[in-house]
Parts: structure tokens; C-alpha cells; sequence
């Protein structure tokens, strides 16, 4: 499977998907009252459909804040450097 950027999804990367956010943007992600948090780069398009959740979180992203179980969460995100916006061709 590609991301929308042309890379090959890994979700072992922490990567996420905005609607908005241009290709390469970097986010840290924190759940509000929680120590926890990941540095993330935009690599795919979503969440689609409900217009409340901005983001869509890689799977080793959500699990290193804990979100397995809770699925949609509150977070805040901080852009730490925007992106580009390049695309790749995936293979």
C-alpha cells in the first residue's frame, strides 16, 4: 500500500495523514493531560468523513500514546516545521 505522498506506508514510521497539512510537515503530538508524545511527519491524506478529527495517526504513532484501545482521541499538535509538500513514487 502507498501513501497518498507516493511512499510506501510503514506503520512502523511515525507518519500521519492530514486533510490539509502539506507533504513533510513535522508534528509533535500529545494527548492533553498525559506525559506522552511522538514527533510525527505528514505522509498521507485523511481522516476522512467526520470533519472533528484532524489527524489519522500511523499505528506505531497511536501506540506510543496509548490509543490502541481508546481509538479517537483528544490531541494537541504542535507543527515543529512544514513541509514541501514533494511526492515520491512508490514501488
Amino acid at each position: 500500500r502507498c501513501a497518498a505522498n507516493g511512499e510506501r506506508y510503514d506503520r512502523r514510521a511515525f507518519t500521519a495523514a492530514s486533510r490539509d497539512l502539506p507533504f513533510g510537515t513535522v508534528l509533535r503530538v500529545t494527548r492533553p493531560g498525559r506525559s506522552e508524545s511522538v514527533v510525527v511527519r505528514i505522509n498521507d491524506r485523511g481522516p476522512f468523513g467526520d470533519h472533528s478529527r484532524i489527524l489519522d495517526l500511523s499505528r506505531a504513532a497511536a501506540e506510543s500514546l496509548n490509543m490502541m484501545r481508546a481509538g479517537v482521541v483528544d490531541i494537541r499538535a504542535a507543527i515543529l516545521r512544514h513541509g514541501d509538500g514533494r511526492r515520491t513514487r512508490c514501488e
